[in-house]
């Protein structure tokens, strides 16, 4: 199966890019995955195909016009009817983990349906986990919108409730393309076959809620600094015991707030194992 892109951009040319070398590239030339883009502008209904109009209230810049974006994203998506909505809701994952008859649940509690995820590119979005795009890359595909100028008119979320909007970090860019970019190459190199060996990306930061621990290859001196004496032991089972203990102390320290998380779910899944023998015992 294809995984397939859609991009909603001002500027097609920036795609595929540099995913368009390397080993997405050649996942590109495969059919491992595909790109398409839809200009906005193509479906603005002035002559001069206005995707953009001034902040109502006043202010600085321009803001991207919810009637051409919604017009863009329902030639991807067509808005369902409202019978078909109310079947579907009946279908939906509940929250509990339950599986529905039309989609599964995450962690999230949100349904996932046969069809792609809507992404909007926006500072104002929820920063995407490596968790998200997991999910995402096991799909069939996603489409992404990519902001510009001062961002969405906020209608058009109202209006399409699908959409998820996500950043990178707690940065701001020139525009929602080059993010763009960032989150497919994160979808695509966990793709099968992508990557070469199926584990390539099982032992990385955020997998399993911790950061990587620090790597090393030849030479085994450098300017003074040896490999860690572990490492060059052929001891496998102390080598997994370092790397563990590194993540988790790399982690405390520089990512108080992953570790946080990495701890209460530690704690809860400690928790649940002893509820579960003291049930046994019973």
């Amino acid at each position: 199966m294809t995984f397939a892109a859609t991009i909603l951009t001002l500027y097609p040319e920036m795609f595929p890019g540099p995913l368009g070398t390397s080993l997405a590239g050649k996942a590109l030339e495969r059919g491992d995955w595909s790109c398409a883009t839809v200009n906005p502008r193509d479906f603005a209904t002035d002559k001069h195909r206005t995707v953009d109009d001034t902040p109502a209230g006043g202010g600085a810049g321009m803001v991207l016009k919810a009637d051409v974006m919604a017009a863009a994203l329902d030639s991807i998506h067509p808005p369902k009817s409202a019978h078909a909505e109310l079947v579907e809701a009946s279908s939906f994952t509940s929250s509990d983990g339950a599986e529905g008859k039309s989609g599964r649940s995450t962690s999230s509690g949100r349904a996932v349906l046969g069809t792609a995820p809507i992404l909007a590119m926006t500072p104002r979005g929820k920063p995407i986990t490596q968790e998200r795009i997991r999910e995402i890359a096991g799909g069939p595909g996603v489409t992404i919108l990519c902001g510009r100028f001062e961002g969405f008119d906020e209608r058009l979320f109202e209006a399409r409730p699908q959409i998820e909007e996500v950043c990178l970090a707690d940065i701001v860019l020139s525009g929602g393309e080059t993010a763009a970019i960032t989150i497919l190459d994160a979808c695509i190199r966990l793709l099968p076959g992508v990557m070469g060996a199926a584990s390539s990306g099982a032992e990385e930061s955020f997998e399993d809620g911790l950061l990587e621990y620090p790597q090393y290859t030849r030479p085994q001196t450098w300017e003074g600094r040896m490999i860690p004496e572990v490492l060059r032991s052929g001891d496998h089972a102390k080598v997994d015991a370092w790397r563990k203990a590194q993540a988790e102390a790399d982690t405390r320290l520089r990512r108080p707030d992953l570790w946080e998380r990495y701890e209460d779910a530690r704690d809860q899944s400690a928790s649940g194992a002893r509820r579960k023998d003291k049930d046994t015992d019973q």
